[in-house]
């Protein structure tokens, strides 16, 4: 029987990647589950770009400096995308997505991290959604919400403890302590 909590539990941001390629059924997989998410008044704003070739993935890595170079590493990144000329809701359709993908990996045994791209910077100058943008030729109104780095596990991460949730953060019938 599937066990969605440990699921929930056992998946980590992986940065570190194993040089070990994902196969065709593991890629169409995730990305099934992007295509399978729910979106608002089913509008469907989102639409991917799958990044495999090396190249690519090395210029993706410089999209926020410093803090996405693990994506070089990656055996696939996937780039989500949302039309607001589509939805209002498009961030929100476009994440639900990525953390779909991000689970569906997780269930295959590979790892994955989301790197934030909307409203982060790639210099001083340009966003860092310009240069994905110019980089792969995005049309207008795209815009690029994440990159989520896929790989295989170079180690297992210890899973999240229930035993630590942030039960203060749940409020109930109203705003206030619990």
């Amino acid at each position: 029987m599937f066990d969605f909590q440990n699921l929930l539990i056992r998946r980590r941001s992986i940065r570190k990647f194993s040089a070990e390629l994902l196969s065709p059924d593991e890629i169409r997989k995730i990305i099934e589950a992007a295509l399978l998410s729910p979106t608002s008044k089913n509008r469907h704003s989102w639409e991917f770009i799958a990044v495999e070739e090396n190249g690519t993935l090395a210029k993706l890595s410089v999209c926020k400096p410093g803090s996405a170079s693990f994506i070089a590493d990656a055996a696939l990144a996937v780039v989500v995308l949302g039309n607001p000329l589509i939805s209002d809701a498009w961030v929100e359709d476009a994440s639900i997505a990525a953390i779909n993908m991000q689970l569906q990996a997780e269930e295959l045994g590979i790892g994955s991290c989301w790197v934030q791209v909307r409203n982060r910077n790639y210099s001083d100058t340009i966003s860092a959604g310009e240069y994905i943008n110019e980089l792969l030729d995005i049309p207008m109104p795209m815009e690029v919400l994440c990159v989520i780095a896929f790989g295989k596990k170079e180690k297992e991460k210890t899973p999240a403890d229930p035993d630590n949730l942030h039960w203060e953060k749940v409020h109930v019938g109203a705003y206030g302590p619990v």
